[in-house]
């Protein structure tokens, strides 16, 4: 359930208090009957993974970030034995 902030226009008071998302905001203060304003504030939120960024929602941008990285791939070196690898 989330929490609301609010704060008396006439007094100064200011109060947090849970409430439902269907439930209707507060208007009247309990301490002198002013009103009452819902308080917003900055939400610390981080994104983190993949399909954040604006690259990550396009196609075009995977299929040519996967060109470049297969033109960029090196092949293995497959191990060979050489007559001077295995002494007598």
């Amino acid at each position: 359930m989330p929490t609301y902030s609010y704060r008396c226009t006439a007094c100064d008071v200011a109060f947090d208090i849970q409430q439902e998302f269907t439930d209707e905001s507060l208007t009247t203060c309990e301490a002198c009957g002013g009103k009452l304003r819902k308080l917003f504030s900055a939400v610390g939120v981080t994104f983190q993974g993949s399909g954040f960024y604006r690259t990550d929602s396009r196609a075009e941008a995977k299929k040519s970030s996967s060109a470049t990285t297969e033109k960029k791939a090196t092949p293995k070196k497959e191990s060979s034995s050489t007559p001077a690898a295995t002494a007598t």
